[in-house]
């Protein structure tokens, strides 16, 4: 069951991200501690995250020597925010959530997506606003997580007007920084179960694979759907958690 959980986060998060919302309650369902539990699932996310990116790169979607300075910001904010996460109280971080992701979901609505088709680069951006993406968005996922991959590709449509499949993989590289940097601490205070992590992330990482394949072959006919249902899921279960 935890193998079939990971192929369908896989598979869902390298085409709109959010595979979290279903690895996560599978790790606590089976039994793992709640740290032990955030700390594999970004050892296995990291397998997904990985693929899809170089997927995105063969297929020449995604551009690494071009966002550099953004993935440096990432990784640093999340260094920052995992740090954080063990210093400060995320109590009013998550009542806020809920509403910031439904407006990321009432924004995709509204986007006028016939304009963002082609494959042409992005719009240039200053050096300050590539840092300050990076550091917020991988600040946050240290902290918090969910929704990171939403708010990656709302603010790459934003800042540099891509087409949503250079979006996400942006947002797919990006992520994958902020997981890496995660795991490696959680692995450090021990919170991680190997095995469990391990065999999850081979078929997250078979998942990925297929997602990213089908995300590229169908572009925003695929993705605007399924990423407007990870939005209203996320929303959905930030909701309940605050009730």
């Amino acid at each position: 069951m935890l193998g079939l959980a990971a192929f369908c986060a896989g598979l869902i998060d390298a085409i709109a991200g959010g595979g979290g919302l279903i690895t996560i309650p599978a790790l606590l369902m089976a039994g793992l501690p709640p740290h032990q539990a955030l700390g594999t699932n970004k050892l296995c996310a990291s397998f997904g995250s990985f693929t899809a990116t170089l997927v995105f790169i063969r297929q020449g979607i995604f551009k690494p020597e071009l966002w550099i300075l953004t993935a440096c910001a990432t990784l640093l904010g999340a260094i920052l925010g995992t740090i954080g996460a063990t210093l400060v109280s995320i109590e009013h971080l998550n009542a806020v959530l809920p509403m910031l992701i439904i407006a990321v979901a009432i924004y995709m609505l509204l986007q006028n997506y016939s304009s963002l088709e082609n494959n042409q680069p992005p719009k240039p951006q200053s050096k300050r606003i590539k840092t300050c993406q990076g550091l917020s968005i991988g600040f946050y996922d240290g902290i918090a997580g969910p929704g990171t991959g939403s708010f990656w590709v709302v603010s790459n449509l934003y800042l540099y007007q891509q087409s949503l499949l250079q979006a996400s993989g942006l947002a797919r590289a990006m992520n994958f920084i902020s997981n890496i940097t995660s795991f490696i601490t959680f692995a450090i205070v021990g919170q991680i179960n190997w095995i469990i992590g391990l065999s999850m992330g081979a078929l997250l990482l078979m998942g990925a694979w297929l997602g990213a394949h089908l995300a590229i072959s169908k572009g925003a006919k695929l993705i605007k759907p399924i990423f407007m249902t990870v939005v209203i899921a996320i929303s959905v279960k930030l909701l309940i958690t605050q009730l």
